[in-house]
């Protein structure tokens, strides 16, 4: 009789599942609400277990997000979220596990842990947070800030050249690289949902509005008057199309991109269309390297998307194939074993 009393319906969450008791404290009309509203909006949607996600950040106004999602997660050190999170995975596979960071946090002090999470290949999502400047030490130039950027530390402008998150990303070997903004709610929930459903490093660069230190930053991406011929929205299979009207192509000349008219009556023969899982890594480079052109319109999408084997399976792999070489090992007497080395 009780057994038939047994709901074996799946729990079906919603996004206040994941809404903690904490009030967000980010200043008014800043980004990152519009990033945590479309987490919250997606994590339901992918069906893992409430009490498998995990968030790890590190020092940062967007490093608070774990405080404000009713899940599992660490606060952890400035630069470190790539470690904690590593180590989080690596211990137990079965977790979903997010970093959350920003351009300073990932790129500056964490930019070494940042490579090796993407060259393992460790099953992460790590989503960056870049508003080009220092928002919680209030308004330092920041890694990803561009040459020549008036700042409070670089009152003559800087004289460094910035950091392209994407392009890192990939030379570092992320398999998943993305790019969204954080005022297209509509592509910013489709990206994280993409890269979440990813199976290793996947890496999602959001731009995010400062609007207290760096405020309109992004503005020609998001204005309705410039927007048009500054965003290029990458789909897979199809030309570079862009423009106020789509009446521009982006193509390859076998050399260099260059911009075509786009018309129903003027189309290019063989346009150059996306094909992030082609592996095409010189393609890929190519693409996020107009990220600082003004002569080109920025990419905004999945720029590389492969499968590849990920760090923690390798590692299960290995140990149970150690395990059937030598054994499943006793802890016990390893520890009594006595010296394992002698100076003389």
């Amino acid at each position: 009789m009780a057994n038939s009393m047994i709901n074996t319906e799946p729990l079906k969450l919603t996004k206040d599942d994941f809404t903690s008791d904490q009030e967000p404290r980010w200043c008014p009309g800043c980004g990152d609400y519009s990033i945590l509203a479309q987490m919250k909006k997606v994590l339901p949607e992918l069906g893992i277990p409430k009490e498998k996600f995990v968030f790890v950040s590190g020092i940062g106004c967007s490093s608070r997000f774990p405080y404000y999602m009713d899940t599992y997660g660490f606060h952890s050190i400035h630069g470190r979220a790539a470690v904690l999170a590593s180590g989080v995975k690596t211990a137990n596979p079965d977790l979903k596990v997010f970093v959350i960071t920003g351009d300073g946090d990932a790129l500056s002090i964490g930019g070494n842990h940042f490579i090796h999470l993407c060259r393992r290949n460790i099953d992460i999502t790590m989503v960056l947070f870049n508003n080009r400047i220092y928002g919680l030490t209030k308004g330092q130039y920041s890694p990803t800030s561009e040459k020549g950027k008036k700042t409070k530390s670089s009152p003559w402008g800087t004289l460094e050249a910035p950091f392209n998150p994407v392009q890192m990303a990939m030379a570092s070997g992320a398999s998943f690289v993305g790019r969204t903004i954080d005022r297209d709610p509509k592509h910013l929930a489709d990206m994280l949902k993409r890269a979440a459903e990813h199976k290793g490093t996947a890496f999602v660069e959001v731009y995010q509005n400062c609007n207290i230190f760096n405020d309109g930053a992004f503005a020609q991406y998001t204005e309705q008057e410039t927007k048009g011929d500054h965003v290029l929205q990458m789909e897979e299979g199809q030309p570079f199309i862009f423009g106020k009207n789509k009446d521009k192509v982006l193509n390859w000349n076998g050399d260099h991109f260059e911009i075509s008219a786009f018309t129903a009556e003027k189309k290019p023969e063989n346009p150059a269309r996306h094909n992030p899982r082609s592996g095409n890594a010189a393609m890929e480079f190519l693409l996020s390297s107009l990220t600082y052109d003004d002569q080109f319109p920025t990419p905004f999408g999945v720029f590389r998307q492969l499968e590849q084997d990920t760090f923690e399976d390798l590692l299960v792999r290995q140990i149970e194939f150690v395990k059937q070489r030598k054994g499943p090992g006793d802890l016990n007497k390893l520890l009594q074993s006595g010296d394992s080395w002698m100076v003389e």
